[in-house]
């Protein structure tokens, strides 16, 4: 069982058996997460390095922030740590570059909930990682879920590298979207992935629901679509996508970051798509921080009813397993996709189900 997961050492291990000093690639949110794991494993930090123009003098958690280059005028052989993520083509290629010299490492922690997705954790839910794995559409798919299980546990770019699939290709291959599409956003953050949904459809579409919690975010999003031909079809709500209709509260966070949490600041509408959208939704789209298993629910009409999935599977470690099953269980008619899209590490690793 899961022959498919051939890296047995956690990348903590390794960094906290490893002879070589250890540089913290980044400053901030990430470095914080990954600090702390440093703390409960008791792995040294040897220090920090960020790119030229974050440098300037600046210090993080007591250590002076160096620039790479000054660093390897110093030591000849060191592991890198990555701190943050990387979305877009020239970064991508400038940590690969690095990596080229060095050990570089880019630890998996989750976006949202607690533990960390090791070799241990992938055994105790074996079974379930196993399931998945035969229920998936193509090789393709496999490939990419291994190859992600794989990433997780070593935090070797290279599994990244290997499956990475543009998102053209996928909505060509996979999706296939028409021009009578009834489209439901979950998360809509600015309007950057209903944008593209029009542009893909070139405008033709039955009807869009847009949906985004945080005040901010909604106000750019109807900015960014409310001058776009066919608004008329376009439904907004300031809102979250939840398991039933009420409210949550959230953090103030700006950007995708913002998300629901018992002690949030902000008290915002939630609402079951089911309640909402009275059309046969033809596709849903979930990236809504680690709350994706509850607005499924929340769906589970139209997604028995046939609707197209398209769901992140990146915010909790639970969700490369738990969300394509609960899928499975709504609709068994649904055949299973995964591909990853050009990131580093594994957000953008999403779920099609057609």
């Amino acid at each position: 069982m899961l022959d498919f997961i051939t890296e047995k050492e956690n990348c903590w291990d390794f960094l906290k058996r490893t002879d070589l000093p250890i540089f913290i690639y980044g400053m901030g949110d990430g470095a914080l997460k990954i600090m702390k794991v440093f703390d409960q494993y008791k792995i040294p930090l040897a220090g920090f390095f960020a790119s030229d123009e974050f440098v300037r003098g600046h210090s993080f958690q007591g250590h002076l922030v160096h620039t790479l280059s000054q660093i390897e005028n110093i030591i000849d052989d060191f592991v890198v740590v990555l701190a943050f993520a990387a979305g877009y083509q020239s970064l991508y290629d400038r940590i690969n570059e690095i990596a080229s010299r060095h050990v570089l490492l880019a630890p998996d922690v989750p976006v949202v909930g607690d533990g960390l997705f090791t070799y241990e954790y992938a055994m105790e839910n074996a079974d379930k990682i196993n399931k998945v794995y035969n229920l998936l559409a193509d090789e393709k798919s496999k490939q990419v879920y291994s190859d992600v299980i794989n990433f997780k546990i070593s935090g070797k770019i290279k599994y990244l590298n290997s499956c990475t699939t543009p998102k053209q290709e996928i909505f060509e291959s996979i999706v296939k979207l028409s021009e009578n599409e009834i489209y439901v956003d979950l998360g809509a953050y600015n309007g950057d992935t209903v944008t593209e949904f029009i542009k893909a459809v070139h405008n033709n579409f039955n009807a869009i629901h847009a949906f985004e919690p945080n005040a901010k975010n909604f106000k750019k999003m109807f900015k960014n679509i409310a001058e776009k031909d066919n608004i008329a079809a376009v439904s907004f709500y300031n809102a979250a996508a939840w398991s039933s209709t009420g409210f949550l509260s959230f953090t103030k966070g700006e950007g995708r970051m913002s998300k629901a949490c018992v002690d949030g600041e902000v008290l915002t509408p939630c609402y079951a798509v089911d309640d909402i959208v009275k059309e046969n939704a033809t596709l849903i789209k979930l990236d809504v921080e680690g709350a994706e298993r509850k607005a499924i629910l929340g769906a589970k009409r139209h997604i028995k009813n046939g609707a197209r999935v398209i769901t992140a599977l990146y915010h909790r470690n639970e969700d490369m397993f738990e969300i394509p099953l609960l899928i499975h269980e709504l609709n068994p008619k649904l055949k299973l996709f995964v591909r990853h899209q050009l990131y580093i590490p594994a957000w953008e690793t999403n779920l099609y189900c057609v």
